[in-house]
Parts: C-alpha cells; sequence; structure tokens
C-alpha cells in the first residue's frame, strides 16, 4: 500500500480539506475519527478521478439518509424525502471540491473528472488498477462519513 507522502497529500492535509468544505458548504463541523470503514446496504459513494502527473481518485462515501441531508443544508431547502438526482449532484459536487482541493496540492495540470455517484442496497465499486492510499472516517452532526483516496500501484 502506498504510503501518504507518496500521494502527495498528508493526511492533516486531507483532514484540512474535508473539514474546510463540510464547514463552508454545510455549516457542519467535520472531525476526523478512528472508526474503521465497514461495507453498508445503504451506502452511496460520489468518486471523482483525477489524471495528470499524479493519476488516482477520491471517494465520499455516507449512506441514504445522510446524503439527504447533506442535500437540505447544501441547497439551504428541507431535507429531500427521497434519494433523487439533486441529492446524487450534491454528494458528487461535495466530492468533487474535496478532489479539486487536492488537486491543488498535487502537481500542476491535474484534470479532474466530472463526478460520479453509485448507490444501490447491494453494490461493490472498484477503480481499476488501483489501491487505497489513504482511507479516513469523519464524524459530523449528521452522522459518519469516509473518504477514501486511490492511486495506482507503485
Amino acid at each position: 500500500m502506498p504510503t501518504e507522502s507518496s500521494i502527495g497529500v498528508l493526511s492533516g492535509d486531507l483532514a484540512q480539506i474535508v473539514t474546510a468544505v463540510f464547514e463552508t458548504m454545510l455549516s457542519l463541523e467535520a472531525n476526523e475519527c478512528s472508526t474503521p470503514w465497514f461495507p453498508g446496504r445503504e451506502r452511496l459513494t460520489a468518486v471523482v478521478h483525477l489524471a495528470g502527473d499524479w493519476n488516482g481518485a477520491v471517494l465520499l462515501e455516507c449512506d441514504r439518509d445522510q446524503a439527504c441531508r447533506f442535500a437540505g443544508r447544501y441547497l439551504s431547502m428541507e431535507t429531500p424525502e427521497t434519494m433523487d438526482d439533486v441529492v446524487r449532484d450534491v454528494l458528487g459536487e461535495l466530492a468533487n471540491m474535496i478532489g479539486g482541493n487536492m488537486k491543488s496540492l498535487l502537481a500542476p495540470g491535474i484534470r479532474l473528472s466530472m463526478p460520479s455517484v453509485v448507490n444501490g442496497s447491494d453494490y461493490s465499486l472498484r477503480v481499476c488498477r488501483s489501491s487505497v492510499a489513504s482511507q479516513r472516517a469523519f464524524q459530523c452532526t449528521e452522522g459518519l462519513f469516509w473518504i477514501t483516496v486511490l492511486t495506482p500501484p507503485s
């Protein structure tokens, strides 16, 4: 597994990016915690890919209800009752902001993909030819969520 320094973004940098995005965009205090990642049946995953002199992906994972609450906060509206394209778009945009902030800490000229969001009752997501470089849990008043950084094997 690559070390955090090999991805060019240290744990403190990643935590600072996530904290800033959640505070600015959702008015939520998100703190890194030590909860290990575990599979969830009602989870959504938003992913953005970074390509250029550094290649990888950033994933944001949370449960469906939490994604709805994030969307309500982000858009300053009532919490959506059902999973819809608005909720998926907000989750994708949060992943996009985290990836965009990471991009600025890596190498010049890195491109960021459009976000993709995967949901369902039982799914797995594999970014081909990649491994987990960093996986961090965060806690906020809306619940627990994870940020994962994937990189190609070295």
